[in-house]
């Protein structure tokens, strides 16, 4: 069984043009409660993240105060974050909503229950300490994994980041804290730009353009065998599915099977893991998150 948790408001707010957009989780969740397309669609169990789960306290162990009334504020007089990030209505209780689906995945993989993904909108790897940017308001997964961290009996916890877009702002939370790993596969040169060396508790692999997929799988292997090694008591895993070869915002070559090789790799580790959905724009998302579903469902 695999535990997702989404919820229908997420896909209510929207800018024309704008890549982050509610068909990112519509289609998704329509492709995958088809039993005509996946056979295996049984295995997923969905349940609606509830808002109640996102708590100041959790939120200000990866944000300063000050971070909270911003996004609460929309930014610069309402007026938005920077370029690519809006200051949608209401966009402080869709944020916070993104992060309760990501602790209550986190809970449910802690706790025994199996495989667990948070598909919800916005995402939020970008969004550091003191800063919205790249589609991001709050660090969902810095929060999850810090609160399992800090309340929850993980001594040692680690990071996996796939996103093509390197998770400089899970970095900036993560950075330098004890029993923490931060591992990150990213496209480079790209945006934000970050993450080109590895530096103290965090393990960067930066690769460049349409890098062949074998190196790609080489990388994520070298990730995987250090995590290993690490031996955390929890894996969150930031999965952008815009390393796609047809994702307009990257310019990688994975394929559907490459996804689902991802899957079947961390599943095989064998440690307690939740998924928080971060970037992936192309208009076969629905199958390429899909395929990585099926490497996780059918290894356990």
């Amino acid at each position: 069984m695999i535990r997702m948790i989404s919820h229908p408001d997420c896909i209510k707010y929207s800018q024309p043009g704008h890549p982050e957009r509610p068909y990112r989780i519509e289609a998704t969740m329509k492709y995958l409660k088809s039993d005509d397309q996946i056979a295996w669609s049984k295995m997923l169990h969905w349940k609606e993240a509830d808002i109640a789960e996102c708590v100041d306290t959790d939120l200000l162990a990866a944000h300063r105060a000050a971070h909270l009334e911003f996004v609460k504020a929309g930014g610069q007089g309402g007026a938005g974050f920077d370029a690519d990030t809006p200051a949608y209505p209401g966009i402080d209780m869709h944020a916070r909503r993104s992060v309760a689906a990501a602790v209550m995945a986190m809970k449910f993989s802690l706790n025994g229950g199996g495989a667990a993904m948070s598909l919800i909108r916005p995402p939020g790897h970008h969004s550091t300490p003191q800063e919205a940017m790249g589609f991001c308001y709050f660090n969902s997964m810095a929060v999850a994994i810090l609160k399992a961290q800090r309340e929850l009996g993980s001594k040692r916890v680690a990071v996996l980041d796939f996103d093509v877009h390197h998770g400089n702002g899970t970095q900036d939370i993560l950075m330098g804290r004890k029993d923490v790993s931060f591992f990150s596969l990213h496209q480079s040169p790209c945006y934000p730009g970050t993450g080109l060396r590895s530096e103290q508790n965090c393990t960067n692999y930066p690769l460049p353009p349409r890098t062949d997929p074998a190196d790609y799988r080489a990388a994520f292997s070298d990730a995987l065998e250090k995590i290993k090694a690490f031996k955390p008591d929890l894996l969150g895993v930031s999965a952008g599915f815009d390393a796609f070869k047809e994702d307009p915002l990257s310019d990688q070559l994975l394929d559907l099977e490459d996804f689902e090789w991802f899957g079947k790799s961390i599943t095989e580790l064998g440690t307690p893991t939740f998924h928080v959905l971060e970037g992936g724009y192309s208009d076969r998302l629905p199958e390429v998150v899909g395929s990585y579903l099926k490497g996780l469902a059918l290894s356990h």
